[in-house]
């Protein structure tokens, strides 16, 4: 059994549905996880702040713009009155609900699983009208984290294979991406850009030929199309490579999908429900050839350097440092280290004050924020000669803050300002490929 992932883009409207209509239909048995259309959940998110500040005017006003959005998907989706006014009275519903959780205090996760929720039920009402024989699988009743926030792999397994024995005889199922049960049984989730995570942990759990990630590009690019003309996808990549990519910042793959994959050794494909007729990119435990396959960059970062003459000669310096970050939750992507100093980054900046008034302890304190991480992926880069010179050729009218190289034998990461990301993308580009 295949599991297909379909982000946002691909169900953003009545069309795209009818087009995932077309492209599971094809008589083999798959699981598809949706995500919430296009959109909602950043509106969902606005509800949420806006309770959270006290303005309950202005959360009724984003649900009710956000609840006639969905109407017009209702016209646009179905074709006859029944299927129409069937989705019309769900709506209905669901915003309804939604009204009534704006008094609640725990309702922030009731909220934002609403969006997953609404577009599984609409979708499957579509392939209902269609005569497209389906099962609605709730998520909710198999996809649970532990106390730590992380999937409970063998309950989810269980829960998933007991769902499926309901229904021997049927080969197509839909359910939510992204939404799951926590250990005291309320709603939560698996935080933003979680339905690549949900397709793996299903696909894991199934043990599945190949989980499909579906979107709006065909596969890893060898650098940002957005920023670089003349890109390419990457026909395949292994799951060390794509995981380098999809942390530094490729946005076509949310990171945590691809550890449970490369640990169950169960291949990843990534296509383009636009183009779904693109090879797109394939990611197994494979490598295809040596050397930098492409360029990913990801921003919103900032430095943190402690500078300490008790540094010089000392032992458990770095771990005085390390357990500060440690204590505030706060991953570190890059280290650089001199006799006297250490620098470090990292992409979640709301714990920094805090951080910096323990490290102050330690030694002077600076911080820079701005800051991008380019990050150049392949296999095996370290034994290829010649690419640490073509890179450092191509950057030499740049500012370089920090270079990490051979942490990994598949990344050198080189840290810049952002104001530089384009023309440091376009300069590698030209250099390498």
């Amino acid at each position: 059994m295949k599991v297909l992932k379909f982000g946002g883009t691909s169900v953003g409207s009545a069309e795209r549905m009818k087009a995932v209509s077309k492209l599971i239909n094809d008589g083999e048995p798959k699981i598809v996880v949706l995500s919430a259309l296009s959109g909602t959940t950043n509106s969902l998110v606005e509800i949420c702040n806006a309770l959270y500040k006290n303005k309950p005017d202005q959360a009724l006003e984003i649900i009710k713009t956000l609840e006639e959005k969905y109407f017009n998907v209702v016209d646009e989706l179905y074709s006859t009155k029944a299927f129409k006014a069937k989705g019309k009275e769900f709506i209905t519903s669901e915003f309804d609900f939604i009204r009534s959780l704006a008094n609640d205090d725990s309702s922030e996760k009731k909220i934002l699983a609403q969006g997953e929720l609404i577009s599984t039920e609409l979708f499957h009402y579509y392939l209902s009208e269609a005569k497209i024989d389906s099962v609605l699988l709730p998520a909710l009743n198999f996809m649970r984290i532990d106390t730590n926030n992380e999937p409970d792999k063998y309950y989810i397994k269980e829960n998933l294979l007991r769902e499926l024995e309901s229904y021997p005889d049927k080969k197509l199922f839909i359910t939510q991406g992204y939404i799951c049960k926590n250990l005291e049984g309320e709603i939560d989730n698996l935080k933003r850009g979680g339905s690549d995570y949900t397709a793996s942990l299903i696909g894991v759990a199934l043990n599945s030929e190949e989980v499909q990630i579906w979107t709006d590009i065909s596969g890893f690019h060898n650098n940002d199309p957005r920023f670089v003309e003349n890109t390419y996808s990457i026909p395949q990549l292994s799951f060390d490579e794509a995981a380098e990519l999809a942390y530094f910042g490729a946005k076509v793959l949310h990171p945590s999908t691809v550890l449970p994959a490369k640990n169950a050794n169960v291949p990843v494909r990534l296509k383009n429900t636009m183009r779904p007729d693109d090879e797109g990119t394939l990611i197994s435990d494979k490598p295809t050839g040596d050397g930098i396959k492409a360029v990913a960059a990801k921003d919103g970062i900032t430095v943190v350097k402690v500078k300490s003459g008790r540094m010089l000669l000392a032992y458990g310096f770095l771990t005085k440092v390390f357990q500060v970050f440690q204590h505030y939750e706060t991953p570190i992507d890059m280290i650089t280290t001199s006799e006297v100093a250490v620098s470090v980054t990292i992409d979640d900046a709301s714990r920094l004050r805090k951080i910096v008034e323990e490290l102050k302890a330690l030694g002077d304190v600076e911080t820079s924020k701005n800051m991008t991480i380019v990050c150049l992926v392949g296999h095996n880069i370290m034994n290829q000669k010649g690419y640490i010179k073509k890179v450092f050729e191509a950057l030499n009218d740049f500012s370089l803050r920090m270079i990490s190289y051979g942490g990994s034998r598949h990344n050198i990461s080189i840290l810049i300002p952002s104001d530089d990301k384009k023309t440091v993308l376009e300069a590698l580009h030209k250099s390498l490929f």
